[in-house]
């Protein structure tokens, strides 16, 4: 049986480790099928300000960093054919809403996310992700790769 593992990324530090992570955790490849996924929130006022111009640019770029990452899934084993790339463009309110939508419709096994260190303000203000996928994906193993 194999397991499908859903992998949110951004272009941040915690999204490579996450990913050095998953390239260490000792996976079978033939037993994995991993799904890249970029996920374009709805814009806030100061993005909304910077244009369409600005998030159809943004695109190209998230296509190349996540067939980066999957390049050096693929150089470490992982096969090409069970790795996919998916982008998102459909706005949601959050990211959170996102995974979640995405999980929902495709039932993966796992969900493997980043976490970068917030303080407690920050935490309550912008809200932590990756608790709120533990709360809401009960059911599913949730990996948070913390930041150093």
């Amino acid at each position: 049986m194999k397991n499908t593992i859903l992998v949110p990324l951004n272009e941040s530090i915690i999204s490579q480790m996450v990913i050095d992570y998953l390239i260490n955790i000792g996976f079978d490849p033939e037993q994995v099928d991993i799904t890249l996924l970029h996920i374009f929130r709805k814009p806030s006022a100061e993005e909304e300000l910077m244009g369409k111009k600005f998030a159809k640019e943004r695109i190209p770029k998230i296509k190349k960093f996540l067939n980066r990452i999957r390049k050096k899934l693929v150089d470490n084993g992982f096969f090409e054919a069970q790795t996919k790339i998916k982008i998102l463009t459909k706005q949601y309110l959050s990211v959170t809403d996102g995974i979640i939508d995405q999980f929902k419709k495709n039932q993966y096994k796992m969900v493997m996310i980043g976490r970068r260190r917030m303080s407690k303000s920050e935490e309550f203000v912008l809200g932590d992700i990756s608790i709120k996928l533990v709360r809401a994906l009960e059911e599913t193993a949730v990996v948070v790769v913390k930041s150093k």
